[in-house]
């Protein structure tokens, strides 16, 4: 038990500081916000897979998260419209809590993991008042991944209605905001916005821990706060 807390003490803090320092520099092969080159050009962050061998320039940058889906079709030389803050009545019931129940719509589990990962330490979510919840009834607001099949169509419905009003709707990767690679398959959706209202949304495939935590943020207007 000794050498456990030794080398617990060794360790130190884990936590990033972010948001009260910058965030931590990503990796080079890191494929955040896309360079629209191209001056008639654009892209669509909503539908892109961020696949390494497309023909898209992937910048370091980690910021995609929006409040409108059209703010996610990017064009050339024109500033990227990031995620706004709730108005002022949302803001005083969820600024200082916010508990979210996670639906995962037919996900192949890459953004359901990268969510579990702002539970551990190094990210610590709950040091926001953001937490997951067991139960809709509990919720104030759900996070969807996946890219709604059919068989969770229903249940993806009865989820929302089981959230008490009034809720925030989250689409998270892709997949949920457009379809994703499934977006032309009959079993699945165009989009989580065309079945449910949403209040964000953050593209990825997966989006890293840091584009969901910074899209949380904005929506919540905790950045300022913290820097």
């Amino acid at each position: 038990m000794l050498k456990i807390l030794k080398t617990r003490f060794k360790q130190g803090c884990r936590t990033l500081l972010f948001p009260k320092t910058p965030a931590p520099a990503l990796p080079l092969r890191y494929r955040g916000r896309p360079v629209v080159a191209d001056p008639s050009g654009s892209v669509d962050l909503g539908e892109i897979s961020f696949n390494p061998d497309s023909d898209v320039v992937y910048s370091n940058d980690y910021r995609m998260a929006v409040s409108k889906r059209e703010d996610l079709i990017l064009f050339h030389k024109r500033d990227m419209v990031l995620a706004r803050a709730l108005n002022d009545r949302m803001l005083k019931i969820f600024g200082r809590s916010l508990k979210l129940r996670q639906v995962s719509a037919g996900g192949c589990n890459a953004c359901e993991l990268d969510l579990n990962v702002l539970n551990t330490p190094v990210f610590d979510l709950s040091r926001f008042g953001i937490q997951f919840v067991a139960s809709p009834r509990h919720a104030d607001g759900i996070v969807v991944t996946g890219p709604i099949t059919k068989n969770m169509h229903e249940a993806l419905l009865k989820t929302y209605e089981a959230t008490p009003d009034p809720k925030l709707v989250i689409a998270i990767g892709g997949c949920a905001i457009s379809g994703g690679i499934f977006c032309d398959s009959p079993q699945a959706s165009r989009g989580l916005d065309t079945i449910i209202p949403v209040d964000l949304f953050i593209p990825g495939c997966p989006p890293h821990p840091l584009t969901i935590l910074d899209g949380l943020l904005r929506m919540l207007d905790r950045l300022e706060k913290h820097k």
